[in-house]
């Protein structure tokens, strides 16, 4: 099929993100909210992003102009009834992301697709709430969007071959690099990332050494461009919780155990760089 209008739920960080890559690579995008402010702030960073990009001659003028002009403010679900996909960006409760997909599922034209952004959730389990699930797929997106080429593209249980073939040529189009994935809790990259994460906390939890320099060991010893507490504090502490809760109670294996001190930093507010303070104090 052919995908020529998105609308994107969610104008936050995610979700603008995914709006401007869409809108960037052609695609007519709505970005929908039920909070105008965040449509409206979510619009700004994207322009000022643009600005940034033609400063640096990543790109034209024109390219800048005309990516805002495929964008539209949405603050109605009911605007998705003209879409061919709809990507949902809320927030990471499978509740909230449920009661969504069975609007959208009213809502839009029997040949769209229906994706999720989700980062840990299982696919299967939001698609049957539709009467959809073969057109129901996810599309987890790395952050900052704009920035990171990767996209995991995870096949729910009934995804058909053809909504997957359609979704990884829009990822092609949006050039991005697809990796298909099957629907297990976390999918690759958390799966692999939050573990690392939470032994990181567990190192700081036991006294072993100090966030600063945990995250020296792993940018010097191990070449990675972020320590793994400072990453933490960029994802969200909260967020973090939950994926390791899904990871633990998806497995029901004790390696995946969210550390005692990630859950008091939560409970205390200390959600990372959001918040102002995590392992590290932002101003």
């Amino acid at each position: 099929m052919s995908i020529k209008k998105v609308m994107v739920i969610g104008a936050g960080q995610m979700g603008s993100g995914i709006a401007q890559v869409c809108a960037q690579a052609g695609f007519d995008v709505l970005l929908n909210d039920m909070n105008e402010v965040a449509i409206d702030k979510g619009l700004a960073n994207i322009e000022k992003l643009l600005t940034r990009a033609v400063d640096k001659e990543r790109i034209t003028a024109e390219e800048k102009e005309n990516t805002l002009n495929n964008l539209t403010k949405s603050t109605q679900l009911q605007d998705a009834k003209s879409c061919d996909l709809v990507i949902e960006a809320v927030i990471e409760n499978m509740d909230v992301k449920t009661k969504v997909f069975q609007q959208l599922d009213e809502i839009t034209p029997k040949h769209a697709i229906l994706a999720s952004n989700t980062s840990s959730l299982p696919i299967t389990e939001i698609a049957a709430v539709t009467k959809r699930p073969d057109q129901v797929i996810g599309m987890h997106f790395m952050n900052p969007v704009p920035v990171m080429k990767l996209v995991e593209i995870i096949r729910g249980l009934q995804t058909s071959d053809e909504t997957y073939q359609a979704i990884e040529n829009m990822t092609n189009e949006l050039r991005k690099t697809p990796v298909e994935v099957n629907d297990f809790p976390g999918f690759v990259s958390n799966r692999i990332l939050m573990p690392m994460i939470n032994e990181a906390i567990y190192t700081v939890y036991e006294g072993v050494a100090t966030p600063e320099d945990v995250d020296t060991v792993m940018k010097l010893g191990m070449n990675h461009p972020m320590g793994p507490l400072t990453l933490a504090d960029f994802i969200g502490l909260d967020t973090c919780l939950y994926i390791m809760e899904v990871l633990y109670e998806g497995f029901g294996d004790s390696k995946y155990r969210p550390c005692p001190l990630l859950r008091k930093y939560v409970k205390a507010g200390w959600l990372g760089k959001k918040s102002g303070r995590g392992f590290y104090e932002y101003n």
